[in-house]
């Protein structure tokens, strides 16, 4: 049975927003409510149609309120985000990930409508090590858990919806570990990562990466949303590319650095607001991470239409990215840049 009164938070974001819009372009789907602390673009919004755009933070306790007036009784939780923004992002981006979502599940608890709940997690709950797995199942846990940034907090918010499944078996769970999503619209450390005209690397390592195009991404939020599907699913791409593979598809220059200088290199391009790589990402950037999908493909009933290697071409013909002209002139600009600021911060 579809869906009656849908919530979506983290509606001004790519992923909250076009869902959104998605349902309420369902005739099957009676209201949609989407919530943020912003309003949406103007084409999101433009979009979104006869969804009902409702600024509120999910870290106030009031979301409780928003819920019982509405008589929601699906919530999908699309607002963890891995994009710290502004010079407090970092904590501001803890605060929305672990507090907001231990608020919104305080209001699902409170609430007799709620019967579904969606949440987007990420596959950096398992972590990246030289001790990981060639592919990690459901059933699977981080050799070394995560101890910052964007993957502690997954972990964190995935304790809790396990603890309120506990709570409320009544309510159908969905968890979705996504792996990075590409594509030629959404914006994330990932495409602009490899949108750098000079993409650094650290010195000695090559790692597999595993994608997810976009707009696969969405159709798996819709598909956890108006069926009955609770459990744990790892969402990707088929196939890997390997970092190094990725960077020349892309047509930009590989600039390997040591790894001593990894923590300057992050410094720099986070203080020219390039990229702001946490801790738990560059980790990622050695060692990689893929994911096995046979449970998202058998028992969830969804193959990924773009594998990784054209999930990739696909964001790169979006972006029309074309290969640099003179790139050793890039590459000397940028370790001028580079070793400059590794003597500032001495």
């Amino acid at each position: 049975m579809a869906p009656k009164v849908v919530l979506v938070t983290g509606c001004s974001r790519f992923l909250g927003g076009h869902l959104a819009a998605r349902f309420a372009a369902n005739p099957d789907v009676e209201r949609v409510l989407g919530v943020d602390t912003e309003p949406p673009p103007r084409d999101v919004l433009r979009r979104m149609g006869r969804a009902e755009f409702v600024r509120a933070d999910i870290r106030n306790p009031l979301i409780a309120k928003v819920i019982a007036t509405a008589q929601v009784d699906t919530v999908v939780h699309a607002s963890v985000t891995a994009n710290p923004a502004g010079p407090t992002g970092r904590s501001a981006m803890k605060e929305m990930n672990v507090i907001g979502t231990m608020q919104l599940l305080a209001a699902c608890q409170k609430s007799p409508h709620v019967r579904k709940l969606v949440v987007k997690s990420t596959s950096a709950v398992y972590g990246s090590s030289s001790r990981d797995p060639a592919v990690f199942t459901e059933d699977m846990g981080p050799k070394d858990l995560p101890s910052s940034g964007y993957a502690k907090d997954a972990v964190e918010v995935e304790g809790y919806v396990r603890g309120f499944s506990r709570r409320r078996p009544d309510v159908g769970v969905t968890t979705l570990r996504f792996t990075n999503f590409i594509g030629p619209r959404i914006d994330t450390v990932m495409t602009r990562y490899f949108a750098l005209p000079v993409v650094p690397t650290v010195l000695g390592y090559d790692a597999r990466v595993q994608l997810l195009h976009s707009e696969d991404a969405l159709a798996v939020l819709e598909r956890a949303t108006l069926h009955e599907l609770p459990g744990v699913y790892n969402v990707g791409g088929d196939g890997v590319l390997l970092l190094s593979q990725a960077i020349r598809r892309a047509g930009r220059v590989n600039l390997r650095v040591p790894s001593a200088a990894v923590p300057t290199m992050g410094r720099f391009f986070r203080g020219a607001r390039l990229v702001d790589f946490s801790p738990d990402q560059m980790r990622f950037l050695n060692w990689g991470r893929v994911v096995d999908t046979t449970l998202l493909k058998g028992e969830f009933g969804f193959t990924p239409r773009w594998t990784t290697q054209q999930a990739f071409d696909d964001y790169v013909s979006g972006r029309g990215l074309r290969p640099l002209v003179d790139s050793g002139v890039v590459v000397a600009a940028v370790e001028r840049g580079v070793l400059g600021a590794a003597a500032r911060w001495r």
